[in-house]
């Protein structure tokens, strides 16, 4: 697969929505770093990037995420998403809350031969964190 809108669809949606984790092994470089400021370091490779899926997916196992804009430059991906789910289960650290979240968030790949080498994301985990009450929403 070099088509890099699939590839994106599938590693900025498709993974979270099914949990299906084959395609990392041939779309995620073996190199793959990802870059977030929300989540701890990751392995490198494939490894790393279903660590992720993972991660998410039992937090939140009914997540949906949905790519809003997708943009592409050379060998650059840009996704602006969107993520909603249930947090039922624990997320680094954190037990479940039961509640519901909708969070927003840009991803920008890197995308070489055919395979993710290196994703950047900003999201709002702040307001993730606030919408699951554990913190508090300012004037509380």
């Amino acid at each position: 697969m070099t088509d890099l809108k699939t590839i994106a669809h599938y590693f900025l949606a498709e993974s979270f929505n099914t949990g299906n984790l084959a395609p990392a092994d041939e779309l995620v470089a073996a190199n793959f770093t990802n870059h977030d400021p929300s989540t701890p370091p990751l392995p490198a490779g494939p490894a790393g990037y279903k660590q992720l899926i993972t991660t998410y997916r039992t937090a939140y196992p009914d997540i949906r995420m949905t790519l809003d804009d997708l943009m592409i430059e050379g060998d650059k991906v840009v996704g602006r998403w969107t993520a909603h789910g249930t947090n039922t289960g624990p997320l680094m650290g954190m037990p479940p809350t039961g509640k519901q979240a909708t969070v927003t968030g840009i991803s920008i790949l890197t995308i070489t031969n055919g395979q993710v080498t290196e994703q950047r994301t900003n999201w709002d985990a702040l307001g993730m964190l606030q919408q699951l009450g554990v913190i508090p929403t300012p004037g509380q």
